[in-house]
């Protein structure tokens, strides 16, 4: 039998374990990429490894999502990630030169390689054809000090396109749909590999917008074969010799699939508060809209700008609407400027924000009070926009362009012909923003500003622990609801005792206030997908600082489940048919054989000692995870066996 894409990659770079669903198996990591918002804090943790370089075949450190510099503390973590690069053999890209999805794709990215991202949106480079995973910092630090990726081990799922998109139809489109027929939890435990004669229409930067917004559905990553696209994208880039032919075999086994006919699609919208609440947008047409945001690492790619710009040309924005344009790249925003698409946006009244993730993580540009914005991102949880009330829509770049004209949601084909764009058959190469490690780095001094902290260390699971319930939440929990985002939060992310102030602050004011005073540890009691969303690792740490160490839910989305593991929080899984009625906010709970329990893989034993009630609750995690667990986290874990090996 014949072998998917996923499973060439991973064969080819097995570290440990049997390539069968449900087998915990590892994986060498070839390239890691870190941004500014996750980064400090992975390079922290590296760094308490006592390791002189990093030992992958390579790493960049990305700024671009702190970049607005209100105060000193983001221009400190600037400096402090520039000069630790040259430090220790990392490259660094500057800020303003890119989202570092956008630039790893342009720049870095190659077939049949894996790459290992401290954001959810890494996915977006399998759009090369390699095997591209978000995960917390901890595991990049790892990776840097060359240790391999553990994970469970995925089944390929196919999704075959067919068909040629329709005027007015995108890539946005597409993953839209998919999302509409998947959810937000139909990728757990799965890749997307993608296949059919569809694809032969995308282009790269195409495909990267399926494969960066695959992570809403829950799957560990999607990737594309890699072919005659791959290879003129690679060309383009000047870097022609980094391609290699890479695809499914004719026979290759799939565990399901999802077919999708591009020219039967047409314009879709994700409403208000997920990505996966999908209509077509003429049903919902002659909405006010009050704000526009085109561009992060979904939607800002060359193509998509200059799309917009041959839309908006000798055009003007509707008077009560905003517009708002983030490049994704230097090299892209350097290509507008020449070719004239810049001029056009700025003289139809775009305001051109810098290369950076801005408004998608809610730095800056936050809409007014009860707006509706439509965006190009891929997010649009409740409140991350920084304006709790909005209304956050998520459209094509076409439908958003049309919706600036018009003022209201508009289905993109009332504007007639779609405008011919003609991409340069040349770009520009300038990497002078990317700054290569320092090849004697002795001399090197890492910078350290006031704001960035030590790491908290965490305290070996004790043998038995009394706690108290300190919320309890619903389902589709998202890692903004559990640690914000936005320009006020995102300064701190260096400084865990100060960030850790903002934990749960949207979903419970009160939350710190319990936590504080609370003379036990603290367990969360979560519904379904408890911490989908971004790979923050400070989702876990910051609760976990608080004194957090249990996390009890019907089931957890993949990363965040495991920076609880990596943090030494126990994601305890209620079994079916449980009821957990009783266990609200203030009840206080015995765990009182809690260590041999997780030694021996047994369920884990609960007393409820407000209400005389015992429960049985399942740990299921790998033997190595126990370890983890056990030694109060995995860097207690990598630095205890490091030392025992010596």
């Amino acid at each position: 039998m014949g072998s998917t894409i996923a499973e060439k990659i991973i064969r080819s770079h097995l570290a440990s374990g049997v390539m069968a669903p449900g087998e915990e198996i590892s994986v060498v990591v070839d390239q890691t990429l870190t941004q500014d918002a996750t980064g400090t804090m992975a390079y922290l943790e590296f760094e308490s490894l006592n390791i002189p370089r990093v030992r992958t075949e390579l790493s960049v450190s990305y700024v671009d999502h702190n970049t607005l510099q209100s105060g000193f503390e983001n221009a400190d973590d600037h400096r402090f990630l520039q000069s630790f690069a040259s430090r220790y053999g990392i490259y660094f890209s500057k800020p303003g030169n890119g989202i570092c999805h956008q630039v790893h794709l342009e720049r870095f990215g190659k077939p049949g390689i894996t790459l290992l991202g401290s954001d959810s949106h890494t996915p977006t480079a399998g759009a090369l054809g390699l095997l591209a995973i978000g995960v917390g910092g901890l595991e990049i630090a790892a990776a840097l000090s060359g240790r391999p990726y553990f994970l469970i081990m995925p089944e390929i799922f196919k999704i075959g396109l067919r068909g040629d998109l329709s005027p007015w139809v995108s890539a946005k489109d597409v993953i839209l749909s998919i999302l509409q027929k998947l959810g937000v939890t139909g990728g757990v435990g799965k890749i997307l590999e993608y296949s059919g004669s569809g694809i032969n229409g995308l282009s790269v930067p195409q495909r990267a917008t399926i494969a960066n917004m695959g992570a809403e559905t829950g799957a560990t990553t999607s990737v594309f074969p890699s072919g005659r696209n791959t290879l003129a994208f690679l060309t383009l880039q000047k870097r022609a010799g980094d391609y290699i032919e890479l695809s499914a075999d004719k026979d290759a086994s799939f565990a399901g699939e999802l077919t999708i006919d591009l020219s039967a699609l047409e314009p879709l919208i994700a409403c208000p508060h997920s990505p996966d609440r999908v209509v077509p947008v003429r049903e919902i047409t002659g909405k006010k809209v009050n704000q526009v945001c085109i561009g992060s690492c979904t939607n800002s790619s060359l193509r998509d700008m200059m799309m917009v710009a041959a839309i908006l040309r000798g055009k003007t924005v509707h008077p009560e609407v905003s517009l708002v344009i983030s490049p994704g790249s230097r090299q892209v925003l350097g290509m507008l400027a020449r070719n004239g698409s810049l001029a056009d946006l700025i003289s139809a009244g775009a305001r051109i924000l810098e290369t950076a993730c801005g408004p998608c993580i809610g730095m800056g540009q936050s809409p007014p009070s009860g707006a509706v914005s439509l965006r190009t991102y891929n997010r649009n949880f409740k409140g991350r926009s920084g304006t709790a009330d909005a209304e956050i829509y998520l459209v094509s770049p076409e439908t958003a362009a049309a919706a600036a004209l018009f003022g209201k949601i508009t289905d993109p084909r009332k504007l007639g012909a779609l405008p011919k764009v003609a991409l340069p058959e040349n770009i520009t190469i300038d990497d002078s923003l990317i700054l290569a490690p320092e090849k004697e780095p002795e001399g090197i001094t890492v910078v350290r500003g006031p704001n960035i902290s030590s790491i908290p260390t965490g305290e070996p699971l004790p043998g038995s622990m009394k706690a108290s319930v300190w919320l309890r939440v619903g389902d589709d929990i998202t890692t903004d609801d559990i640690m914000p985002a936005g320009a006020r939060v995102l300064p701190f992310r260096s400084n865990i005792e100060k960030i850790s102030q903002f934990v749960f602050e949207g979903i419970d004011p009160g939350f710190i206030g319990r936590a504080r005073q609370s003379g036990l540890r603290g367990v969360i009691i979560g519904g379904e997908n408890y911490g989908q969303g971004s790979s923050r690792e400070h989702a876990a740490l910051a609760p976990r600082f608080l004194g957090v160490r249990v996390v009890i839910a019907r089931s957890f989305a993949r990363i965040h489940r495991s920076n609880l593991i990596n943090f030494g929080i126990l994601p305890l899984t209620f079994p079916p048919g449980l009821r957990e009625d009783n266990l609200e906010v203030g009840v206080e709970l015995d765990f009182p054989n809690l260590r041999r329990e997780v030694a021996e893989s047994a369920p884990i034993t609960i007393h409820d000692l407000t209400g005389s009630r015992d429960y049985r609750v399942p740990l299921d995690v790998t033997g190595r995870e126990r370890s983890i667990l056990m030694a109060g986290g995995l860097l207690n874990w990598i630095i205890r066996s490091t030392s025992q090996s010596d």
